[in-house]
């Protein structure tokens, strides 16, 4: 099998986890950023986490070096562009980047500058190639609060034309949602989506709250709702979708080993699962990897393939036009 000629659908990738390595040494000395370094191959190990990190938290220092170079319209627009195209060159159809719209003020840029940028180097891969896709506004759930209406109240411009969804990311501790059910109340309001990183280190109750308190209509990772029955029967019965990040998982130990990762015993107990990438660059993977990794390892067969690709289509935060295009890639 070739799989990289399989239809893909991506629901979870990080905008800043997955910069070209060379786009960085590229920005940085357009913009007059000082890099530790100005050897490619330095640059690329400063960005790839490695095959199993402490925690999250040393994963996430990854992102540094890519945001310190995110701080200009240009380069926004240009990263965004890359993403969807190197996306589109492996056969994705339909992809979903998720973003922290605050994080890209340093230099002045307002919040409509930051979306703008990002939804124009969308589009313009989407008039390039066969693919769709949408943009998720991420808050971190450690940042302050002040500023998520206005992010919200910005994007709502573009909801329906490059802009979807609401999500919570960064480090997860026990009981986060209740701060935030305001905010994901006024995104609801507002037309926006909902999906919550939950459940990815441990916390199973946080995939339950997300769910109730929240209103998350899928679940970034929420793996861990193997060890609390409440969340797994929550997902179960109401088909909320996981967006689980298989080789991403792995390197923050929130699985000791692939061969661990409950995709497939949630796959064949029915529950909604899809594959994602997660951070292209920070965990050196791509869809095509993804699917290969998990299809091997858990010997999914073709069939198992097209009902996670099935469950991708119907959780997708896009338009029935657009789903009706995905669904033409299931074999009759």
């Amino acid at each position: 099998m070739q799989f990289i000629d399989l239809p893909k659908i991506d629901l979870h990738c990080h905008l800043d986890g997955s910069v070209r390595p060379e786009t960085i040494l590229d920005l940085a000395n357009q913009q007059g950023v000082t890099l530790p370094t100005q050897d490619i191959e330095q640059i690329r190990e400063l960005m790839i986490a490695p095959e199993t990190c402490q925690d999250l938290d040393e994963y996430l220092k990854r992102f540094d070096l890519p945001l310190s170079v995110m701080q200009t319209a240009e380069a926004l627009e240009r990263i965004s562009f890359e993403l969807y195209e190197d996306a589109a060159k492996e056969n994705v159809k339909y992809l979903e980047v998720r973003f922290g719209p605050l994080l890209h003020l340093e230099s002045g840029l307002t919040l409509e500058d930051v979306l703008a940028s990002v939804v124009k180097g969308m589009k313009r891969a989407e008039s390039l190639y066969d693919i769709n896709g949408n943009y998720i506004l991420s808050i971190l759930r450690h940042a302050p609060k002040d500023r998520i209406k206005e992010v919200l109240d910005v994007g709502h411009q573009y909801l329906g034309n490059g802009i979807a969804a609401f999500d919570l990311a960064g480090g997860e501790i026990a009981g986060f949602c209740s701060e935030f059910i305001p905010y994901a109340k006024y995104a609801k309001e507002q037309g926006y989506h909902v999906t919550i990183h939950a459940g990815e280190q441990g916390v199973g109750q946080n995939v339950s709250d997300a769910i109730t308190l929240l209103g998350a209509e899928r679940i970034g990772h929420g793996i861990h709702i193997t060890g609390h029955h409440e969340a797994y029967d929550m997902v179960k019965d109401q088909q909320v979708t996981l967006e689980t990040c298989p080789s991403s998982n792995v390197q923050t130990k929130a699985v000791p080993a692939l061969s661990m990762h409950p995709a497939k015993a949630f796959l064949k107990d029915g529950v909604a699962i899809t594959i994602n990438t997660d951070n292209r660059t920070v965990s050196n993977t791509t869809m095509t990897d993804e699917i290969q990794k998990v299809m091997h390892e858990f010997a999914l067969t073709l069939d198992d393939y097209f009902t996670i690709y099935s469950y991708s289509v119907e959780a997708a935060f896009t338009s029935e036009q657009i789903k009706k295009h995905l669904r033409s890639f299931i074999p009759a």
